[in-house]
């Protein structure tokens, strides 16, 4: 067998294996409902219309006329001069991090749970010579503003780095998907402009914060330098998300993108995807809320002590489920919902069969993500699910 026959065989028998490994145990046609993370939304057909009717150009070159208005849609939404299409939040932070920190040996402040400290690699030290130092996040994702006082540095001190950013993140992934409490930002923003350092947000979903305080996303982050917005979350794009400033800081941002690898070309192709949402995937973000609202009563109201779940805490598309006891842990909870048994077909009914995809954040802690691509049939079916699951775990243990 020749060389380039022989690399389609191993891939074709690689795709078979992995589709056999994905769904060995799953029947035909069950329905899949994925509560991983809004990250798995998918373009609708409209979006993918745009897509494939856009105007493009070289962006490096500034001849991309549809990530051109993708960037000025973006920036006027957000209330600020200008913005820049990056690759995702993770490019996004970085380059507002080495903007504003203009020089190695620079200190940020971020809390312990932040994305940014968690998710990506520690690239303000790895990449831009910026330390980042923690202070710790409280569960409503705010912090205690003297702990980040007594951090604060400046530069009279020859032996310490200079804190230049202090980063927040707004809605909190890893603390319940809360929105900051309004009050909080506005007494942290006092002290930031009283010690002369920027603000930055990680906005990747700033506009479910925004829906959830009840207040214009513009009037959300009037006190951030910069922010950067994620379009590939529960706004369905499949690509990218915007950082955006006034234009001095984006002009610098610019740069910053190329020496990452991050200059696009004939961008447009994605950039329709993100004005298309927008547009038009932005309110509906508040079906996701109800959704997630929903699910989380659903299961609370079976007041079950081995599944928990408090639906006050609930504030826009995630909930977090909790397996406090040795009985389920997380790792159980997740196989099982991704598991069609025979006693629970034949209870719940061969047609409202569906398997459930959770994200396992600790032994004991799973959460869940409502999204543009869930309808309102997934979360009634995944509700069946959850409380015929629920109910199974329980009378086991009443045993």
């Amino acid at each position: 067998m020749g060389s380039i026959e022989h690399i389609k065989s191993t891939v074709q028998f690689a795709t078979i294996m992995y589709k056999t490994l994905e769904t060995d145990h799953l029947k035909e046609n069950v329905r899949v409902v994925d509560f991983r993370s809004d990250t798995v939304s998918k373009p609708t057909e409209r979006m993918r219309l745009a897509m494939y009717e856009a105007e493009v150009g070289d962006d490096v070159m500034g001849e991309d006329p549809t990530v051109n208005a993708l960037e000025e849609l973006g920036a006027k939404m957000l209330g600020k001069e200008a913005s820049i299409f990056v690759t995702s939040g993770t490019m996004g932070n970085l380059i507002a991090t080495m903007v504003h920190c203009d020089r190695r040996g620079c200190e940020i402040i971020v809390g312990d749970k932040s994305h940014m400290v968690l998710w990506e690699q520690s690239g303000a030290a790895q990449v831009a010579g910026v330390q980042m130092t923690t202070v710790k996040n409280l569960p409503d994702g705010t912090w205690d503003l003297d702990e980040m006082l007594d951090k604060i540095r400046d530069d009279s001190n020859v032996h310490t780095a200079q804190t230049s950013l202090i980063c927040l993140e707004n809605t909190h992934n890893w603390c319940g998907g809360r929105a900051l409490p309004l009050g909080w930002v506005e007494k942290l923003a006092q002290i930031a402009r009283e010690v002369g350092i920027p603000l930055h947000l990680d906005g990747a979903r700033v506009f479910n914060a925004a829906l959830s305080s009840g207040v214009n996303v513009a009037e959300l982050v009037k006190d951030f330098s910069s922010v950067s917005v994620c379009l590939s979350k529960g706004l369905g794009a499949p690509v990218g998300s915007l950082l955006v400033g006034d234009k001095q800081f984006i002009n610098r941002a610019r740069r910053m993108r190329k020496v990452l690898g991050g200059g696009w070309r004939q961008a447009g192709i994605i950039a329709a995807a993100g004005i298309f949402a927008l547009e038009h995937m932005v309110e509906r973000l508040a079906e996701d809320h109800a959704a997630a609202k929903i699910i989380a009563q659903a299961i609370a109201v079976m007041g079950s002590s081995l599944v928990t779940l408090d639906p006050d805490q609930v504030q826009s598309n995630m909930l977090f489920v909790s397996l406090p006891t040795p009985h389920v842990t997380a790792a159980d909870f997740c196989q099982r919902l991704y598991q069609v048994t025979e006693e629970e077909e034949k209870y719940l009914g061969s047609e409202n069969s569906c398997v459930i995809k959770l994200f396992k954040v600790s032994s004991t802690l799973v959460r869940m993500v409502v999204c543009c691509n869930i309808s309102a049939d997934d979360v009634q079916a995944a509700i069946r699910k959850l409380q015929y699951v629920v109910k199974e775990y329980d009378s086991k243990a009443n045993v």
